[in-house]
């Protein structure tokens, strides 16, 4: 990434009257960091077109605003709504205003669509993102998009075993069985081309179906300062499910309360299955796990260096790194570059894409298996499936299991705010420290959580494999958006890939300016998701 720092603006550009060298050098610098990030281009903006395709918009984001009945919402509510939308760009204020004036359907608000207008101010712009970073999602009517669906009925249904158990699991099996034969299913698979139970609800980013499920960075302890933190949650009690009742279904979809309430575990337990991941989530602040990651990479420097090689401190003994290369540079780093990546997936969930949630998607399978006729109608494929057969059979309805009785949150799901942030904050990790570094004795939960225990096993050496800082920050992100959505019942399986690249590209550009911000003269390397590899100077 080659950055002028340094250069003079254009005759004419610096600010008159000012004469105090410093002040004129760093007015530069921002300068030419604005005007790099001005010129980038990510691509169009192009929806999957359902909100034009379905007139009654049942394929569309409409939670909280009124409904008519189950699935179909007003048609003055959605157009006031997709007013104050349209206005944001252009008219910011106005568009505030509007989202006051709208009439929702309960007394639930829809949560922060102003965020999506937001202007950053380090890195690029959220109207920068495109297609090329943010694809276009999935169709109502495609293939893919009822594989989605599929392995969500699975996921609900696999919320309560131990990622350790889904071996010996027969539902983690047919799972598995169902998704390999799944078209448009775009998880990782073995050599053979076959979804196994190992392998079920994983990405396909590097190092991601590397060893056991859970992250090291989800079970080492640490400290943050003086305060113990042994990484066990709290979590919520095994088997209550919510929204399988379609009175309560259709109370949520208008953002009306419900009588259930999550029921906390009273035992703290490392985090080892689907519902445990999803109750992190449920309440963590954002980029909270990648802090703690950041306490452990902390921690592990002080007995060997894990710093990235291109930190200019490194072997250094007459200076080390501070407010800027050090330590207390890395923690405010994370919440800055957190609060960007989160501006820049609202504005694509808000502006650009409205998707509508996987409880919407498992509703209209339930109405339309009722008798109810909509627009249009999702592949048949999830008709068919065993996965949405077996949910029956648990709960009586064909309504999509959720983790929390509110169901999702009150905006549109693509592409996810925890991948969002947690793309962006791996990155900010990567270019402070080295991710090449093999981390050592890795341990798993043991079945129920209560403990640890050494993970010793691959199934092709009988050794463990070899777990690196990159590899297990790509599972921890990954742990936490799928946590989030695919556990929680909330978010699409491409909710999370696409958010995780837009997350690590918002990154990477804040990193640009970042640089130009430093004075020691620094070249670092980091590898990406994908595994290439970019390097960010100021040199």
């Amino acid at each position: 990434m080659a950055n002028q720092c340094d250069s003079a603006p254009p005759a004419g550009c610096s600010p008159a009257g000012i004469t105090d060298q410093r002040i004129l050098d760093c007015f530069s610098r921002r300068f030419n960091a604005a005007t790099y990030q001005s010129r980038i281009v990510s691509g169009g903006h192009t929806s999957n077109g359902d909100e034009a395709r379905y007139t009654d918009k049942f394929a569309t984001y409409t939670k909280c605003l009124k409904q008519t009945s189950p699935g179909k919402v007003d048609p003055a509510s959605y157009q006031a709504f997709r007013d104050a939308i349209n206005k944001g760009e252009l008219d910011p204020a106005g568009a505030f205003n509007a989202f006051q004036s709208l009439v929702l359907g309960g007394s639930r608000p829809l949560n922060g669509p102003m965020g999506a207008f937001a202007y950053a101010f380090c890195g690029a712009d959220s109207s920068q993102f495109g297609d090329i970073t943010v694809p276009v999602p999935p169709a109502l009517a495609s293939k893919t998009y009822a594989t989605e669906l599929v392995e969500l009925y699975w996921c609900s249904l696999l919320r309560d075993v131990a990622f350790t158990e889904y071996g010996s699991n027969t539902v983690a099996h047919e799972a598995a069985t169902e998704l390999s034969a799944s078209a448009g299913y775009l998880g990782p698979k073995d050599g053979n081309g076959n979804v196994t139970p190992a392998l079920l609800f994983r990405g396909k980013f590097q190092g991601e179906t590397t060893g056991p499920y859970i992250s090291q960075f989800f079970l080492t302890p640490t400290v943050f300062g003086a305060h113990p933190i042994d990484q066990k949650y709290i979590t919520y009690l095994p088997g209550f499910d919510y929204m399988t009742d379609l009175a309560d279904w259709f109370a949520v979809q208008q953002g009306m309360a419900t009588s259930p309430v999550n029921q906390v575990d009273p035992t703290n337990r490392y985090l080892h299955n689907g519902r445990g991941l999803a109750a992190f989530t449920h309440v963590d602040e954002l980029y909270e796990a990648y802090f703690i990651a950041y306490l452990i990479l902390e921690a592990m420097n002080a007995s060997k260096p894990v710093l990235n090689p291109g930190n200019p401190y490194t072997g250094s003994k007459a200076q080390n790194g501070f407010g800027t290369f050090g330590f207390p540079d890395i923690a405010s780093v994370l919440a800055q570059v957190a609060k960007i990546a989160l501006n820049a997936v609202w504005y694509q969930k808000w502006v650009v894409h409205l998707r509508h949630r996987p409880e919407a998607g498992g509703g209209i399978v339930h109405l339309i298996r009722a008798g109810v006729t909509f627009d249009g109608t999702p592949d048949a494929s999830i008709f068919n499936s065993n996965a949405l057969e077996r949910s029956f059979e648990k709960y009586g309805t064909y309504l999509l299991s959720q983790a929390f009785p509110e169901g999702s949150p009150a905006h549109p799901a693509y592409p996810t705010g925890h991948g969002a942030v947690g793309g962006a904050c791996i990155t900010v990790l990567k270019f402070f420290f080295d991710g090449n570094v093999v981390l050592t004795n890795p341990q798993i939960p043991n079945d129920d959580g209560t403990g640890l225990q050494p993970w010793n096993y691959n199934p092709a050496t009988g050794a463990p494999g070899v777990l690196t800082i990159n590899g297990e920050l790509n599972k921890l992100a990954r742990n936490v958006t799928f946590g989030h959505g695919l556990h929680g019942g909330i978010h699409w399986r491409t909710d999370s890939d696409a958010s995780l690249v837009l997350g690590e590209i918002v990154a990477l550009n804040f990193l640009h300016d970042l640089a130009c911000s430093y004075s020691e003269p620094f070249a670092v390397t980091l590898a990406k998701l994908d595994g290439s590899q970019v390097t960010i100077t100021n040199i």
